[in-house]
């Protein structure tokens, strides 16, 4: 859901700025404590998965584009520090180098796509695992949460950004309903990817699921043949 330049006027795009820098900050903070050899070599893995996926767009709005997300895969698989760096690194890469999304909207974007998705799909696996078994189908499930739900929220936060600076004269309410729509397909494609990526990696090495590390003192429940 790239927003190209002019879709949201500069003083709110710069607000947008600010709040993805201060997060990036955060970020980098935070992930000190979570990256080490096996974290570190699987959130490259995960920046470049996201990158790949991301560059099959499809128009949604004038200036708009949808595509999967992969915030909800890189927070499972890395936590939402890292998490978030990896999609913020991947926008920046694309906004630079394949002008997909304008650098004024980066920070528009970066809010969406690196801060909303990867909050979103944190809480909801959070909450998932709290009543679904701590198994390969437990976290397949929600995977498949995580990923459907974030990618539409994220899609309301544009809704939200034109709202405050919108440059288009388009009413609010076919706009959200539009993104809505659409990225609830989307959002159902990602998350039958993310939890088909997800189930593989914990089928060969459930160690390497971040959202599965509170639990690997019990890697019984988490076994390739493991339905409960």
């Amino acid at each position: 859901m790239h927003v190209s330049d002019g879709i949201v006027n500069l003083p709110v795009s710069a607000l947008f700025g600010v709040v993805a820098v201060g997060w990036i900050a955060l970020c980098l903070v935070r992930a000190r404590r979570d990256l080490d050899d096996r974290l570190a070599p699987m959130a490259g893995l995960v920046a470049a998965f996201i990158f790949a996926v991301q560059m099959l767009n499809f128009p949604v709005l004038p200036g708009v584009s949808g595509h999967l997300l992969g915030g909800a895969l890189a927070v499972i698989l890395v936590g939402p520090w890292v998490g978030a760096l990896c999609v913020a690194t991947v926008l920046l890469v694309q906004a630079l180098l394949f002008a997909d999304g304008g650098l004024s909207a980066l920070g528009l974007n970066i809010t969406n796509m690196a801060i909303i998705t990867t909050l979103v799909a944190y809480g909801v696996v959070a909450l998932a695992l709290r009543v679904l078994p701590k198994s390969r189908v437990g976290i397949v499930v929600a995977s498949f949460l995580a990923a459907t739900i974030s990618v539409v929220v994220a899609s309301q936060g544009f809704v939200f950004e034109y709202a405050l600076g919108g440059e288009v004269d388009k009413a609010l309410g076919p706009i959200s309903a539009t993104m809505a729509g659409v990225h609830l397909l989307i959002g159902i494609g990602e998350g039958l990817i993310t939890a088909t990526t997800v189930a593989t990696v914990a089928a060969v090495r459930p160690d390497l699921v971040y959202a599965l590390r509170r639990y690997r003192e019990k890697p019984l429940l988490i076994t390739a043949g493991s339905n409960t």
